[in-house]
């Protein structure tokens, strides 16, 4: 008997492809670097953005002077993009999101989530629509670990007051997520709602056959 559902979030309950997106290509753009460079320079620093070691201004000036282009100004305009394209994430939670955590709640399931956030993503998660619906919440950049670590899982079933055979997890895959929730003892389900959302070059977990699957937010119902 499922008693509790984990979430992830960016590409679960909201996705990044929505509205005005900025990603690693658009702020190489706007500084005057190679995309390439930038993106090598920016996943070496993902960990330590992740886990609270950098906000994200910390990361961009980080990487900013390793590539020559460093400027207060060229960190403002990033930062502020980055939020622009978080302000329309969160402001298009798609309804059928809203509803799948209602319908659990009123069935008194209870809901957490696990997410590998930064900085400015803590923030508007923290601001959203989404919040008051979950029982606990799993930020990487405040737990000073990410996933796959088992360390979150193992924490989600005790602060849930659930064993991990009653918890169903429901992400896209990133970060190996999947595999750590069915390592921990969980009942994974990989979600494919957003999956044609991605462009190159940002490539979306592959659809992985060995896991159950839901196409829409109201399909995760099924499997409580």
């Amino acid at each position: 008997m499922i008693k509790a559902v984990i979430f992830d979030m960016f590409e679960t309950l909201v996705t990044l492809f929505e509205g005005k997106t900025y990603f690693g290509e658009n702020i190489a753009a706007d500084v005057g670097v190679d995309p390439d460079l930038f993106r090598k320079e920016w996943h070496a620093i993902e960990k330590e953005r992740s886990i609270g070691v950098y906000t994200i201004e910390q990361g961009l000036e980080v990487v900013f002077k390793k590539l020559g282009v460093y400027s207060e100004e060229n960190v403002s305009l990033a930062v502020n993009k980055r939020r622009e394209n978080l302000e329309d994430t969160f402001n298009g939670v798609p309804d059928d999101s809203i509803r799948l955590l209602q319908e659990l709640k009123k069935r008194g399931i209870k809901v957490g989530f696990i997410t590998n956030t930064f900085s400015d993503e803590r923030d508007f998660i923290r601001d959203s629509t989404l919040f008051q619906y979950f029982d606990v919440a799993l930020i990487s950049y405040e737990q000073g670990i990410c996933k796959p670590d088992p360390e979150l899982f193992q924490k989600m079933t005790k602060l849930l007051d659930v064993e991990a055979d009653e918890c169903l997890y429901v992400g896209d895959g990133g970060s190996k997520e999947l595999f750590a929730a069915r390592d921990a003892g969980m009942h994974p389900v990989q979600c494919t709602w957003f999956h044609d959302r991605a462009f190159e070059p940002h490539i979306p977990c592959p659809i992985l056959d060995e896991f159950d699957h839901a196409n829409h937010q109201l399909e995760v119902l099924d499997y409580c």
